[in-house]
């Protein structure tokens, strides 16, 4: 029995100097934990294959499959402002590309596969826990409709990896539209590789950007694009109350996809300076920054593209600024209609932003939850009777019914039923979102009891977060006080 998979190599077609190939590290005793079978379909695999002793094997990296063309990327970086001009793949290995169903190709690839070139002294292993956090929360966000990495797969080492204690080790199978970030175009540009530059830009036009190159402009239209994603992406982030914990620019994907979920979190109680990552002293990636981070770090990518844009500097830099300062009015055109729609509104009028703004701000003061409000909200906007639960999510309910005469008099202006209204809050406002205390309950229990029941019964949740699920009622409530988690790590 022979797991197929239908490999093209584009990117290891690159020059050599793009990548350093290297095979995956075998490991012990491989275990499959987790395949997620309809993603496998999708990607032209046979699950079955895969769910097999030899399955497991390839995605732990003990096995290399036909086809494959194992390479480690290599990208530069800034990290929480610094520049790093090499940092690469240091715990990855792409094994090669697929085409979906959908007709996009995909990178698949290993995370945790051992050392690279790019390893800078680690050991190029992935402990379980931040695996499952991946598998988790990057599941998540694709039902919730994100542009995201998935995950095929996560696979049990039979090894420990050293932290600051032994804990199992194991490898995540990540799937993206690719692995190209701000920080690859940094690392040709770091060296006045101006070809390289060129040639990466070319690969990503035609890849991702096939539009652009039809322009006038085709760099500048790269740009425009690539700027445009990132900024509806971040909107998209803000409307969930996710907080990525670590935006450098190498965790910014010229796809337009979340990547690299480390110590990423979603927001309990609505705070917009609320930080999660352990490493995150100054709150650089708080919640609320991370559409100024967005855009500063595309303004790194701008600086790379100069050359290509124009042989004159100064014309060059001009073009560039004209496409960063673009950032703001594509981000608050989509955060503003994103929350025009939570809280059910049909048409953008005058004063709709400073009134959902005082209802955030009321939120804050009141600590109110986030996901809940605006879920509760899709209910009370059925009938009045129902802003019971919306109200005792306020300190102050007082401050909740201020605010909410002001909303129905804004509502009673558009013709919709009240049944539309709550259909089109509700799938815009998830019940369910990984919420971080239920992610370290999974974590703790299969890392310290190799029990993957939890970790199941999240996921069957968070398939469907925009539906009720009686059964799961709890998985939408927030943390007691004793439960909550204020801190995550990067742990990979």
């Amino acid at each position: 029995m022979t797991v197929h998979f239908p490999f093209q190599n584009t990117y290891a077609a690159l020059p050599a100097n793009f990548f350093a190939r290297v095979a995956p590290t075998p490991v012990a005793s491989p275990r499959l934990i987790k395949l997620n079978r309809p993603l496998a379909v999708h990607l032209g695999l046979d699950p079955d294959l895969l769910d097999s002793p030899e399955g497991a094997e390839i995605l732990a990296g003990k096995r290399v499959p036909d086809g494959a063309d194992p390479i480690a990327m290599a990208y530069a970086g800034h990290q929480f402002g610094h520049f790093v001009p090499q940092l690469g793949d240091g715990r990855a290995i792409l094994l090669g590309e697929v085409i979906d169903a959908d007709g996009v190709r995909r990178d698949i690839q290993l995370k945790g596969s051992g050392p690279t070139p790019f390893s800078r002294r680690g050991d190029g292993r992935a402990a379980l826990g931040p695996v499952l956090r991946e598998y988790i929360v990057s599941e998540a966000m694709a039902t919730l409709g994100i542009p995201t990495t998935r995950s095929l797969a996560a696979v049990t080492s039979g090894e420990n990896v050293m932290r600051e204690t032994p804990l199992p080790g194991a490898v995540l199978t990540r799937v993206a539209a690719s692995h190209i970030r701000v920080g690859t175009f940094q690392y040709f540009a770091a060296r006045s590789d101006t070809e390289g530059v060129r040639q990466l830009a070319d690969h990503v036009i035609a890849r991702h950007y096939p539009q652009a190159a039809g322009a006038e402009r085709p760099y500048h239209a790269l740009l425009e694009a690539v700027i445009a994603r990132q900024a509806e992406l971040v909107a998209r982030w803000l409307l969930v109350g996710f907080i990525h914990g670590v935006m450098n620019t190498d965790n910014t994907s010229i796809s337009g996809e979340t990547i690299d979920y480390g110590p990423c979190a979603f927001m309990d109680h609505y705070d917009p300076a609320t930080v999660f990552s352990s490493i995150d002293e100054m709150g650089r990636y708080a919640y609320a920054n991370q559409p100024r981070i967005a855009q500063w770090n595309l303004t790194r990518l701008a600086e790379c593209l100069l050359p290509l844009l124009s042989d004159d500097r100064d014309k060059a830099i001009a073009e560039a600024q004209s496409a960063i300062n673009g950032f703001v009015a594509v981000f608050g055109s989509a955060y503003q209609a994103g929350l025009r729609k939570k809280i059910g509104l049909f048409t953008a009028r005058d004063g709709d932003e400073a009134l959902v703004q005082d209802l955030l701000d009321a939120m804050a003061r009141n600590q109110a939850d986030f996901t809940l409000t605006f879920r509760r909200l899709s209910d009370a906007a059925l009938e009045p009777d129902g802003e019971g639960e919306v109200r005792q999510l306020f300190a102050d309910p007082a401050a909740y019914d201020e605010w909410a005469a002001r909303w129905r008099q804004r509502i009673s202006w558009e013709p919709q039923a009240p049944a539309e209204r709550q259909a089109a809050m509700r799938a815009v406002n998830p019940a369910f979102i990984p919420r971080n205390h239920r992610v370290e309950a999974v974590i703790e229990a299969a890392v310290n009891r190799d029990d993957f029941a939890p970790f199941e019964e999240l996921l069957t949740v968070l398939a469907n977060p925009y539906e009720d699920q009686p059964a799961f009622a709890g998985y939408a409530e927030p943390p007691e006080p004793h439960q909550r988690v204020l801190q995550t790590f990067c742990g990979t």
